[in-house]
Parts: C-alpha cells; structure tokens; sequence
C-alpha cells in the first residue's frame, strides 16, 4: 500500500469515529430497528480502499470472497451474485439445465415449497415454469415438517424448495433423506440462517445447492449481494454459466487465454476454433457482484462468528424474558438445532383479549420496529392468484400467520437495554388488556 493511499484510509477510519452516533438510546425516542447491519470503520476503510483502485467490477476481493465463503459453510464451491433473490433464480434455473441429462427439470414439473414465506423462494419456480407445491408450517417453528413434505411428494415431483425460516432450521436432514430416496433434488434457501445448525451440521450443507442472501437486514451484508454455493462441481459449473451470460467459458472476464484452449473449441454448429469466451451454452444472465461488494464482504466476514453469538445471546434475552406472558405464543427451536437467529417471531393467540394490530401499533409508536412473518400466506397475495399451484392439506397456520404474526429484531446492533424496554412494552401492554 502507498503512502498517500494508507493517509487516506487512515482519515477514513478517522471519520468513521466522528460521525458515529454516541447519543445513547432514549427509550420511546430512539428508534429500535427489526434488522440492520452492523458496520465499523474497518468496513468503511474497505468499501474506500476498493474505490480508491477503482475495483468496480467482479475481481481479486470476489474470488477471495468466494474461497473464504465457500471453507467457512464448508461448500467445495460458492458463486457470488448481486443479490439473494439472484442466488435463489439461478439455484432454481441450474436445475433446468440439459448438462443434467434425464435428471433436469422441465416445464411442468413440481416443486415442493411452503406457503409461509418470502416470494423470492416461491418465485424462480414459477419464472422457470415449473410448479410450486405448497404445504403448511408448525406455529413456534415456523417451519414445515418432514411429514409435510412426504405427503405432498406426487408423480411430477422433482424438486424440493425451502427456506430455514427467521434462522430456525427445518427438519433439513430428514427432508435431505427423502429427496434422496425420491431422486429429488433439494435447495436450501439458508438467506436468514448463515451459522445455524442441525444435529450440530451447519444448515446450507444438506441440499444440493444453497443460497444466501447479504442485503442489509441479513448475518453479513454487501448492501446488496448473494451467493449460490454447492459441493456439486457440475451444478457449480452451470450456476457460473447462467450467472455469467450463459457463456461456455470459465476464464474469468479480462483474461484472455488462461485456460489455453480458447481457440480450440468446436461446439452446436459454430465454426472450429470460434473463440470460446463467446459460445453460449446457457440461456443466461448477468447477476454478477462487484468487488466493492465483495471487499466490504470480506470485512464483514471476519466478524461473523460474533454476529451469530449476538444474534442468538439477543434471541434468548427476549425469550426469557416474555417467558409466561399471556395470550402470546413464543418461538422455539427446531428439536435437534442451533439457530442463528433472523428474528424473534411472536404469535397473538386468536382468542387473546387484543388483536395483533393493536400491539403492534403500540411497539412502533414506541419506536420498536415490527415485521410481518414477510407474505404469510403467500397464495392469498394477487400476484399468485392465477398462478399454478397445488396445495397438500390445509394452509391453516400459515392463514393464522398471517393475521397473527409478526416478529422483532435480534440483530447484534441491539443493546440489552434495547431489548428490556422491548419486553418491558409487551408486558405493558399485555397487562393493561386483562
């Protein structure tokens, strides 16, 4: 590094301090956020550095981030892409690819998936036409259950789609097993759960591929990013291809002949020796992420470990401490996991003296951030109406997710004096209710 460029970064973590907010928390003043990242000067310093050399393409900082990404969720492979939404349609589209043979997925097909959830799971089955099968999920959990998801295996099934909701694992080993034995491919979307476990195995290591999602509310963010990982070298190498226009050629972009056999290439009904960075062998995208994404990935990274004990020291905290109040159903691990926790689920009891919107109203007037479990039912939103669907059994609790649900922040941004006033509010509340 030079000198005037280590000045400059040194100015940087210098105003990192000066703008930082030491005003302390105000209860009801101060604003106590559901998600956020947690950013210090040496992210600042990276996003900056980045900059300085002007690294505005996917580069050095990817490829490092990759590496180090991939050891850290023990994957053989990770390919970053410019957002967990990316990550999930190029999981989804990698399974329609005609490299798998016989075993590719093709209009029609069905995919099993749940009905309480984010769109972005549900989407790419529908973008590749293929067709969501939704089942149910348990009330504390959040998550369905193997169960669920054998009783809706069908002739046409050939894929399974789900998410390990707020952090909290679903039964992923058991899932893995029937997808096994059924021949069914499994995606986990691990996007809220990076650092959970299940029967001490880290979630996103079960499925053939998984994807992880680093917009701001998320374990480690780039502002906006995703990832798609696998150990399965021939799915890893056509997530890059469709990531990467649907080119043919793995040399990365600025390289001109790495591989040595660029001109040598004879494929369809192209010309013998027609230069392979421009053979298309996917119909692909452009989904790639930058290096100053990456850069402030590889800061962030170095951090994760602290995040996920944060996260779940936080999660515990309220979890004892609303302990015992009334009318409200609390969250609890999968039996058999670890979570590293998104958020803090709570459920009003139908039959409570008070509605949810009445309690929530309450804590955002207090300046304490509230979510909705994101679209609950998914198949009463009118984007899905005419869409094509299957449903295996009821949707009951996903219908009582959504007009009962919403969660608060766990993020390790929160303090424990935060986090009381949280609890202190809901009893509050649920007291002056009967």
């Amino acid at each position: 590094m030079n000198e005037h460029k280590a000045l400059v970064l040194d100015e940087v973590r210098k105003y990192h301090q000066d703008v930082r907010d030491d005003g302390g928390f105000v209860p009801g003043t101060t604003e106590i956020w559901p998600s956020g990242a947690v950013l210090d000067e040496e992210d600042r310093a990276a996003l900056v550095e980045a900059a300085l050399d002007l690294r505005i393409a996917a580069g050095h900082s990817s490829r490092t981030f990759e590496s180090r990404f991939a050891r850290k969720l023990k994957r053989r492979k990770a390919h970053l892409t410019n957002s967990g939404s990316s990550a999930n349609l190029l999981a989804t589209a990698a399974l329609t690819s005609h490299l798998l043979e016989d075993r590719r997925l093709r209009p029609g097909d069905e995919v099993i998936t749940v009905a309480a959830g984010f769109p972005t799971t549900v989407n790419p089955i529908l973008q590749n036409g293929l067709i969501p099968v939704f089942v149910d999920v348990e009330l504390g959990t959040y998550n369905t259950t193997a169960d669920r998801v054998a009783q809706a295996i069908g002739p046409k099934t050939r894929a399974i789609i789900i998410a390990h909701a707020l952090g909290n694992p679903f039964e992923v080993a058991e899932i893995a097993q029937l997808a096994e034995d059924n021949n069914l491919f499994l995606i986990e979307d691990n996007c809220d759960a990076v650092g959970s476990t299940y029967n001490g195995q880290l979630t996103g290591t079960f499925g053939d591929l998984t994807t992880v999602s680093f917009y701001p509310a998320h374990h480690l963010t780039m502002g906006e990013g995703g990832c798609v990982l696998t150990s399965n070298l021939a799915l890893a190498r056509i997530v890059e291809s469709l990531r990467d226009w649907g080119r043919d050629c793995w040399c990365e972009p600025g390289e001109s002949n790495k591989c040595l056999k660029r001109f040598n290439y004879q494929m369809g009904t192209l010309p013998e020796g027609y230069d392979h960075k421009y053979i298309f062998s996917h119909v692909g995208y452009n989904l790639k992420a930058t290096d100053l994404q990456a850069a402030l990935g590889l800061t962030q990274l170095a951090k994760l470990d602290g995040f996920v004990e944060a996260r779940r020291r936080n999660w515990r905290r309220l979890r004892d401490g609303l302990d015992g109040v009334p009318h409200l159903l609390l969250p609890h691990a999968t039996e058999g996991s670890d979570p590293s926790w998104f958020g803090f689920v709570l459920t009003v009891d139908p039959e409570a003296p008070f509605r949810r919107a009445e309690l929530v109203d309450f804590l955002e007037s207090r300046k304490i951030g509230t979510r909705r479990l994101f679209a609950g039912n998914l198949t009463r939103h009118p984007a899905y109406h005419d869409a094509p669907h299957r449903v295996v059994g009821t949707l009951a609790n996903s219908d009582i997710i959504t007009d009962q649900t919403f969660w608060v922040g766990v993020y390790p941004g929160l303090t424990d004096e935060m986090l009381d006033y949280v609890i202190s509010s809901v009893k509050e509340f649920v007291a002056a209710r009967g």
